[in-house]
């Protein structure tokens, strides 16, 4: 039961009874094993950061130290990954993000955190499907420039008719249930983990000590292992996917958090393995920033090896298409229960699929990855999931406080919107601050007193409030470090969030208050019906 579940927490947490008026029509039906979900993670999370970032990082920002890098972009996704974990285990329900943040913040915040992962979903299936299109016109351009079929696949006008097959295949398999298109999905995550094997073990064998000398460049130095961070951090993501699918795991208290630390585990390890390798086969300067590994095998002399890698990329990266659109009926029915989107995203075929959910948000997908071109999405996208990583790790924060017999404690959340405020504002000033040789006067004094700012917050949140309620909780993964880790999480995300550029913040501002927007016309007609109920109940 509900109350079993959080265990623990005080009865003046804002987790006790807010779910209990939730009524779920129907459940959904647990299918998916621990091997399924670490299927899924893996699937979902290795793609374009392991194809294209590795070699791009190593060839712009951080040379043979690429892998110090990848380490610490994993090091800061992990304090996002541990919360996820926690939260996955506690509340084994379809919404990951949206269900954390009505629990612990309320209604208008999970609306915000269902923009941010539909962002995720549906964005980031198109613009994998989109890229996914890109890379078969490229390769047969290579092989033959004079191709018929590059006139075909390539129309012009933003048109992408590579990226309409794949996301269209992905949305008919999805149709058929994720019973049924979860073989698919191991079948190719354990071939993308083959070819990734073969890849890593290849460019290590091929490694010239030389190659990896200076570690570090002049030209990039500290500041270039660090941009490289930021930018890897993005090939992280992906793993948080398995939360939006907690309705459908075997023992989620146990399988979710299991499956999002293995999968973190065996990402992090495929990413430095490989950056070590592709920096050691080949000098930095001559790494393809766009074709890593095809590139650097035909550099070392291994035509055979690049062939298979490229084929390979092709034959593997369809299946973070399929795997990433899969959490989007789930948050659509996690919604739908609790009111906020029609009863059809509910609905369920005998099999238990969400056939009408998945059609409606297979159709967005596909005509978006078809029609609009990845560099209208990219900003949007990156800050719609950062933020919603931010919302998962302030929930933990705020679903471990017992709070407030201690006035000193009331205010959390107040504390924990403050710390996210500086947090962005540091991130923007740090930005400034690192992107001019000789920062302005007044930018470095701002910078120096909003680190300040951030760091006290943190301090009032770490000793002011009592976090010993975890220890009453039996049964489920606890993220460890609380509140300190989950808040080093909200800053990673809220700093990268403010390395974007302006067009990108301002979109997703538009984005989100359009949905804020949508948020408070349904709430007026609601209340508008709630009213007409009543006054015809009293004239009777």
């Amino acid at each position: 039961s509900y109350s079993t579940m959080v265990a623990g927490v005080s009865e003046h947490s804002p987790l006790v009874g807010s779910n209990e008026h939730r009524d779920e029509p129907e459940e959904l039906h647990r299918h998916l094993s621990l091997f399924d979900l670490v299927c899924i993670g893996v699937g979902a999370t290795v793609g374009s950061g392991f194809f294209v970032l590795i070699g791009l990082i190593a060839h712009t920002s951080a040379g043979p130290a690429v892998f110090l890098s990848w380490g610490i972009a994993g090091i800061a996704a992990s304090a996002s990954g541990l919360c996820y974990a926690e939260l996955g285990g506690r509340f084994p329900d379809a919404g990951s993000s949206y269900l954390y943040a009505k629990e612990t913040m309320g209604e208008l915040a999970s609306v915000i955190a269902a923009a941010c992962l539909t962002l995720e979903y549906t964005g980031s299936a198109s613009a994998v499907a989109r890229s996914w299109g890109d890379k078969v016109v490229e390769y047969i351009r290579s092989k033959d420039s004079e191709s018929i079929l590059i006139s075909i696949l390539d129309p012009g006008l933003g048109i992408n008719p590579c990226a309409f097959v794949v996301s269209l295949g992905s949305v008919l398999l999805l149709l058929e249930g994720v019973k049924e298109s979860k073989s698919v999905t191991n079948f190719f995550s354990t071939l993308k983990v083959a070819l990734v094997t073969f890849i890593v073990i290849m460019s290590l064998i091929l490694v010239k000590k030389e190659n990896l000398t200076p570690l570090v460049p002049p030209e990039f130095g500290a500041p270039g292992i660090l941009r490289g961070a930021t930018s890897s951090f993005f090939g992280y993501i992906g793993f948080d996917e398995l939360c939006c699918l907690s309705g459908e795991a075997k023992d989620p208290s146990k399988n979710i958090p299991r499956a999002i630390i293995l999968t973190l585990i065996i990402v992090t390890t495929i990413y430095i393995t490989a950056s070590l390798g592709l920096a050691g086969m080949v000098p930095y300067e001559e790494i393809s920033s766009s074709s890593g590994f095809p590139n650097g095998f035909r550099y070392a002399g291994y035509g055979w090896a690049a062939e298979i890698t490229a084929l390979g990329e092709l034959a593997v990266l369809p299946i973070v298409v399929l795997v990433t659109i899969m959490a989007q009926p789930r948050l659509c029915y996690a919604m739908s229960v609790d009111g906020l989107l029609p009863k059809i995203f509910t609905e369920m075929d005998s099999s238990g699929n969400l056939r009408e959910g998945t059609f409606i948000a297979g159709i967005v997908m596909v005509v978006i990855a078809t029609l609009v071109p990845f560099t209208y999405l990219d900003d949007l996208i990156s800050s719609g999931i950062l933020l919603a990583f931010t919302m998962t790790d302030a929930s933990v924060i705020l679903a471990r406080q017992t709070s407030p017999t201690d006035v000193t404690c009331y205010p959390l959340e107040k504390k924990v919107v403050a710390f996210n405020f500086l947090s962005f504002v540091t991130g923007l000033l740090l930005r400034e601050y690192f992107s001019h040789d000789t920062a302005a006067r007044w930018i470095q004094i701002l910078s120096i007193l909003s680190c300040a700012g951030t760091f006290f917050i943190a301090y009032k949140i770490q000793n002011h409030c009592n976090w010993n309620c975890n220890k009453q909780i039996i049964g489920t993964f606890l993220t460890p470090f609380v509140p300190t880790l989950p808040l080093l999480g909200c800053f990673v995300s809220l700093y990268l969030i403010a390395q974007l550029e302006l067009s990108g913040l301002l979109a997703i501002i538009g984005y989100v208050g359009m949905f804020v927007g949508f948020y408070f016309f349904q709430n007026h007609k609601r209340a508008s019906s709630r009213i007409d109920t009543e006054s015809m109940l009293s004239m009777h």
